[in-house]
């Protein structure tokens, strides 16, 4: 109908008033209808079209993988470097363009200023190397383009996230019947577990009522992501219902501190809700002592969740830290499968050991919704309504290796973590820090500097946040950094199939080389060195 009215506004304004005609409606009618019966959409390919261009970009993104190692891992380009090569102030086109030349085009821009995480020296943030089978895995999720908020707009893709849930929580030797969807990373999967929580230990109706003046509290330690006060600020709970627990010498979570501050909101009329367990903290990868916290949890009827989105899937391992299965016996569990899956971005996942909890906490029924209860509708299970198919990469991928082959692919990523640590004593400008899990962390300190002196350890701090700068720009290997007791450190996560020891014994001899290049050009005057 609007196409019709469109139309006849345009025939009226092309013409003055005297030429216009009663057979003017006519004969646009017509021409709509011709239009209808042999349209010609701008965006339909054929499929031999389809074929040939399908082709070369593949035929382009294997040439890529095979030059990764080749590439610098970035190119360090600035903003407006970035934007001049995007022409990033340019209108948007009137009329369509040839679509091999716009692929071409865009190929190219992504493989000559991007950040390259699937390179085999990228141990920055906790972004896996992407399997290949997951980008063709994406490719034939857009074709089918399934919507899978409901069942019935998406009966095999519903069935095959549900079986990859399930799935998932075999790997973690959690209950196979437990509720869970796929999101887009950790901080919405640890979301939709602390909103579950929150339904679930509020004792009024707080979907409706929100949350009328009580306050619940959420216990964690100091090491804990940021997610939890984005959560706690989307729950309505405020981030000062969170409570940050002090951690030990190896940046776990201290129990008995713990036990004391949810004494003293009791005492003074708070209403304890829940407890958060790190399996593998962002900035360490620390494991909290998830069987201590089970049973606390259990003694004071809280709710146990576990933030797993970058450690949890290391349960897998037959000799996975004894601290770490601890996952087992969580109320809800957040992975990242984007992590330690190899999964191509965006794909989290959410589990909650009873799947009503989950519906108790996001399901409305208006009137418009017509669909049956004998099958599992997403929208009931978390907050969106509609929801790409993020499951089929996952799926792809667990049955192109299996179990078996993700036990070698997370053990090697921890043993080549664990191998980075033990080469640091050969090099006496580098100190190390810690090494958990697949992170390790160090920082360069100068020989004949006196790292206990006030103004040293300011300095080195200093130091080390301009190494960590130069090393990314450099494109040789790609760090990151935490805050290890106050000392500033070089954190190398290493989540990578494409990693090999080559690669981990090449990145010390270049900290050095840098470490020394640096530390005569930015050393203050009057620092104490040892001896002095």
């Amino acid at each position: 109908m609007r196409e019709i009215l469109t139309l006849i506004a345009r025939e009226l304004a092309a013409k003055p008033l005297s030429a216009q005609s009663d057979t003017i409606p006519l004969r646009i009618a017509m021409h709509n209808e011709e239009g209808l019966n042999n349209r010609d959409s701008p965006l339909a390919m054929s499929s031999a079209e389809f074929r040939e261009l399908g082709t070369q970009l593949i035929d382009r993104i294997a040439g890529f993988f095979d030059s990764l190692p080749q590439r610098p891992v970035t190119s360090a380009e600035s903003p407006a470097v970035v934007r001049q090569a995007l022409a990033a102030q340019r209108t948007l086109p009137q009329q369509g363009a040839d679509p091999a030349q716009l692929l071409h085009h865009a190929a190219d821009l992504l493989f000559d200023h991007s950040l390259f995480n699937g390179h085999p020296r990228f141990w920055g943030y906790i972004t896996s190397s992407a399997a290949p089978i997951g980008a063709l895995g994406e490719l034939l999720a857009a074709a089918v383009n399934p919507n899978v908020g409901a069942w019935l707009l998406s009966p095999m893709a519903s069935e095959i996230e549900g079986q990859t849930i399930r799935w998932i929580a075999e790997m973690l030797s959690y209950p196979v019947d437990c509720g869970g969807l796929f999101v887009s990373g950790g901080n919405m999967a640890n979301f939709v577990c602390f909103l579950a929580a929150r339904q679930a230990k509020a004792a009024w109706d707080v979907r409706t009522k929100g949350m009328d003046g009580t306050r619940l509290r959420a216990y964690c330690s100091k090491e804990t992501h940021t997610w939890i006060q984005k959560a706690a600020d989307i729950a309505g709970m405020g981030t000062e219902a969170i409570r940050w627990i002090p951690v030990d010498d190896e940046m776990r979570v201290d129990v008995t501190a713990l036990r004391e501050q949810i004494l003293k909101d009791i005492e003074a009329g708070d209403v304890p809700a829940m407890v958060v367990g790190n399996a593998g903290s962002v900035s360490t990868g620390a494991v909290d002592p998830l069987p201590e916290l089970a049973a606390l949890c259990r003694e004071f009827g809280l709710w146990f969740h576990v933030d797993g989105a970058y450690g949890g899937l290391a349960a897998v391992l037959q000799d996975a830290p004894g601290a770490i299965t601890g996952l087992r016996e969580a109320d809800s569990v957040a992975v990242d499968p984007h992590k330690w899956l190899y999964a191509p971005l965006e794909a989290g996942c959410a589990l909650v050991r009873d799947p009503e909890k989950l519906r108790a906490a996001f399901a409305y029924h208006p009137v418009y919704y017509h669909f049956g209860v004998e099958a599992t509708n997403y929208f009931d299970l978390g907050p969106q309504n509609s929801r790409g198919f993020r499951a089929l990469k996952v799926w792809l991928a667990l049955q192109e290796v299996g179990r078996k082959g993700y036990e070698q692919m997370i053990s090697d990523d921890i043993r080549l973590a664990r191998a980075l640590f033990e080469r640091i004593p050969q090099y006496a400008e580098i100190e190390a820090l810690t090494q958990s899990l697949s992170i390790t962390t160090f920082r360069f300190v100068p020989t004949d500097l006196d790292s206990g002196d006030e103004k040293a350890a300011s300095y080195l701090d200093e130091l080390n946040l301009e190494l960590l700068t130069c090393l990314q720009a450099s494109g040789e290997a790609y760090l990151s950094n935490a805050v290890v007791h106050g000392k500033f450190a070089l954190r190398a996560c290493i989540v990578n199939f494409r990693t090999s020891l080559a690669d981990i014994e090449a990145l010390l001899p270049i900290v050095v080389r840098m470490g020394k290049t640096l530390d005569p050009k930015l050393r203050p005057h009057g620092l104490h060195t040892k001896g002095s």
